[in-house]
């Protein structure tokens, strides 16, 4: 099976025109025509997981991050970016990724794995795209939903760390007694906090805030930061079970290498 046919089915999931303007997801790297012999899934497409790769004797990386977003003027391995492209060029890897139009879909989507882990029901589009839908839902940004039984803040703290597997959670002030209604989104949100609380969530998870945007929770809702990396660490298992339940012909691997390249002490 080739690449292009694994690619062709991801957009069947993911369409590339739902990818926003900035981003530069596809195959950045690699022929499309090539043989798959293997494929390795990861969040960030570094040089260690390149290594990894030719390890495990995938010649294939489906990553949910593009590791070049802007042009390339130079190719001599100046950056961590410039090398790994030049690593997997020299071993024969493709890198494709898979990024904001993953992130803007409703089903098998970025914000819907994160909504599955946190078990919220009744889940919408938290800021649709006006007027575009993909499979008869709305596209568009973060996801926002209830949860089954009402929790105590606390309570509804501990077990976000719990489901997401996390060392720490950056807050604001706990304004609100119990959690109900649930925004969240992968990666850097902060733009749809104001669509959070016109949609009466009591909490929104997000990723990448900023010392003084905290201060626009202004006790009408509760900010809970838990990092880019653990925001989207089971976008992995996401792509995954996307593909080891469609195609059989090839070995498909998660990374054992945590990316996160922000550490705790």
């Amino acid at each position: 099976m080739k690449i292009s046919d694994l690619i062709q089915y991801l957009h069947t999931v993911a369409p590339a025109h739902l990818q926003e303007d900035y981003d530069n997801a596809g195959l950045i790297v690699g022929n499309p025509f090539t043989e798959i012999k293997g494929v390795l899934i990861c969040l960030d497409a570094l040089e260690s997981i390149v290594d990894e790769a030719v390890s495990l004797g995938c010649n294939l990386i489906v990553a949910h991050h593009p590791i070049i977003f802007r042009g390339l003027k130079q190719l001599n391995g100046k950056n961590y970016i410039e090398r790994t492209v030049i690593k997997a060029i020299k071993n024969d890897i493709a890198i494709f990724a898979i990024h904001t139009n993953l992130d803007n879909v409703y089903y098998s989507g970025v914000n819907g794995k994160i909504a599955e882990k946190l078990k919220l029901s009744e889940t919408t589009i938290l800021l649709p795209k006006p007027g575009l839908t993909y499979l008869n839902t709305p596209v568009g940004a973060g996801m926002i939903g209830n949860l089954n039984t009402e929790m105590l803040t606390d309570e509804f703290l501990r077990f976000l760390k719990l489901q997401m597997d996390l060392q720490i959670i950056k807050v604001t002030d706990l304004c609100k007694t119990s959690i109900q209604r649930v925004a969240v989104c992968g990666g850097s949100g902060g733009f749809l906090l104001n669509a959070a609380k016109k949609q009466g969530a009591d909490i929104f998870i997000t990723s990448d805030y900023k010392y003084h945007e905290y201060f626009d929770a202004d006790k009408e809702i509760i900010i809970a930061d838990i990092g880019h990396f653990d925001s989207e660490k089971y976008t992995i298992d996401l792509l995954y079970d996307l593909i080891i339940n469609k195609f059989s012909t090839f070995a498909a691997h998660c990374t054992k290498i945590i990316t996160n390249p922000i550490k705790y002490f």
